[in-house]
């Protein structure tokens, strides 16, 4: 079965116990005075694109976003994405592996987690202007490698993160810790139902890998989103099928197969019930 191109970090000779998990370059210098094209792909690892200036689209999960000035976007591992950037655009693009950042604290721990959930932030310049020294800081280690140089690109990131948490908290006035509990209860189910659907699909079985009832995630999910858990599963079944039909040219039964569906007729039942188009019918439309 032909799969969505998955892109890799490579290790360098030069910095294998860097390079490989983490990467920081100038756009400036990346672009060269050249458009970025980059045709539909997904990573296996995180990616960061940090616009001081920038023209262009994104498409993420098939959501169009404008590229613009003092933006951020970030694509978590599985996540499709396809990208034409400007060729005047300025900033920097940031790509590390998931085990390269660990918060020592285990409360932060879901601190990536939790500014990943949004893949795309609109900043106001006077917090964008911090985030960039942020940024200019990281870029001179990797490029510097002065003693403990790993260690200070990660508290940058740190800081990072948090200043974007921020932003996302002061979207949100009325949170507590309450609120806290139930949106980091969210974004794990968010999380291992990227990395599970294919193989899971039961509320049960969800609400088990948190440590959950099936009451009390139903709760979160209508809390939060206004939906049930398995309503929610079955938006990342949709999501992963649009994906498949979109970006290969499989066939609609090795797509329900990739996707756990050994019945394929039930497979397409089940997507037109939920977009109103066979998976043919979808793909022709789109493509």
């Amino acid at each position: 079965m032909k799969t969505i191109p998955v892109r890799h970090l490579k290790a360098s000779i030069k910095e294998p116990n860097l390079s490989g998990n983490f990467t920081i370059k100038s756009l400036q210098e990346l672009l060269s005075g050249k458009d970025m094209v980059h045709e539909l792909h997904r990573h296996d690892f995180y990616f960061f694109l940090v616009l001081k200036k920038g023209t262009g689209n994104h498409e993420i999960d098939f959501v169009d976003y404008n590229v613009a000035n003092y933006t951020v976007f970030i694509i978590r591992p599985g996540q499709v994405h396809k990208l034409k950037l400007g060729s005047n655009s300025e900033g920097f693009m940031i790509q590390f592996n998931t085990d390269f950042y660990y918060p020592i604290d285990k409360r932060m721990n879901f601190l990536l987690q939790k500014v990943s959930a949004s893949n795309h932030y609109l900043l106001e310049e006077d917090l964008f202007s911090r985030i960039n020294l942020l940024l200019a800081s990281i870029f001179s280690e990797y490029k510097d490698k002065a003693e403990a140089y790993k260690e200070v690109i990660k508290s940058n990131l740190h800081i990072l993160f948090i200043e974007l948490l921020r932003l996302k908290s002061t979207n949100n006035k009325d949170s507590n810790t309450k609120d806290l509990y139930i949106q980091e209860s969210l974004e794990k189910f968010l999380h291992l139902l990227e990395t599970n659907i294919t193989r899971v699909k039961q509320v049960s079985k969800y609400a088990s890998m948190l440590n959950l009832s099936n009451y009390q995630l139903n709760t979160i999910t209508k809390q939060t989103l206004g939906k049930t858990a398995s309503e929610v599963i079955n938006e990342q079944i949709i999501l992963e099928s649009k994906r498949y039909l979109l970006a290969s040219s499989n066939q609609i039964n090795q797509i329900a197969y990739y996707l756990g569906y050994e019945d394929v007729s039930y497979f397409i039942r089940f997507f037109k019930k939920h977009t109103g188009y066979s998976p043919e019918a979808f793909r022709k439309k789109l493509t």
